[in-house]
């Protein structure tokens, strides 16, 4: 395994765990750690002695808080787009359809693009400070890396509509009731659960479980098209005077003045 700059790989028996490693920076998603996550994915997919693979977050304040909005400076609706198109597709599509079982374990903030890896995840560990949000819409823009298709098959359209719309965290118990997380242990007990949740499937056989991962997986081909929408509609939003305002309000830390 190569040597990375945002991210640490790290093996414990047959089990990957990928940490996003920008803990300064509450470990947001930047285009380096999308393109390094991508890579570790790759390169875990086709070594056989790994059997799962668990994503959390360096240090005990963040599992992920979301993208670095300091790369959203300058950025008009086409750049947005793609960005959306290649997180989607590199990342996020990538952890969803993964031959191998993935958890991810939320050991703190976990918003916006955080939240939206999670999502992708096939199992959500939480511990009992993690704080969950969706917050795009307090910046002009909307969720651009699946959000808005892969929340509500969770959580169901009337509780994904008042998370986006509202863009307020909630917290791990209320997570778990919504159905958005599997579930809430101790901090210091989160790796563990996550390890022993694991250690049950790899009891099990390993091409059955890559074919569980792609049937259940196939219930919602159809919603390809509403990630296609949300991919376009990300892209407008960052062509809008509210996006700009959003973006700017929220680097000078202050509230934006819609």
């Amino acid at each position: 395994m190569e040597a990375y700059r945002t991210i640490l790989v790290d093996r414990e028996g047959s089990t990957a765990i990928l940490k996003i490693n920008r803990e300064s920076k509450l470990n947001a998603l930047n285009a380096t750690t999308l393109s390094e996550l991508s890579n570790a994915l790759d390169v875990l997919a086709k070594d056989s002695s790994v059997r799962g693979i668990i994503i959390t977050g360096t240090g005990n304040k963040a599992f992920i808080a979301g993208a670095d909005i300091q790369e959203f400076v300058g950025m008009n609706g086409e750049a947005a787009a793609q960005l959306a198109a290649k997180g989607q597709r590199d990342v996020m599509d990538k952890i969803e359809n993964y031959s191998k079982p993935i958890i991810a374990a939320i050991n703190g903030f976990a918003l916006g693009g955080g939240l939206e890896l999670a999502l992708s995840a096939h199992i959500r560990v939480a511990s009992s400070t993690a704080k969950l949000g969706l917050p795009e819409v307090s910046l002009g823009l909307i969720p651009g890396y699946g959000g808005t298709q892969r929340l509500p098959q969770l959580v169901g359209k009337g509780k994904a509509f008042e998370m986006i719309m509202t863009g307020d965290m909630i917290g791990a118990d209320e997570a778990l009731n919504y159905g958005l997380v599997n579930h809430v242990v101790d901090g210091a007990g989160l790796l563990r659960k996550c390890t022993e949740l694991l250690e049950r499937i790899y009891l099990r056989s390993p091409q059955a479980i890559s074919k569980v991962i792609n049937a259940v997986n196939a219930g919602f081909v159809d919603s390809k098209a509403g990630f296609q929408q949300e991919i376009s509609l990300f892209g407008a939003s960052f062509d809008t005077d509210e996006a700009k305002e959003g973006i700017e309000a929220f680097l000078e830390k202050r509230k934006p003045n819609f």
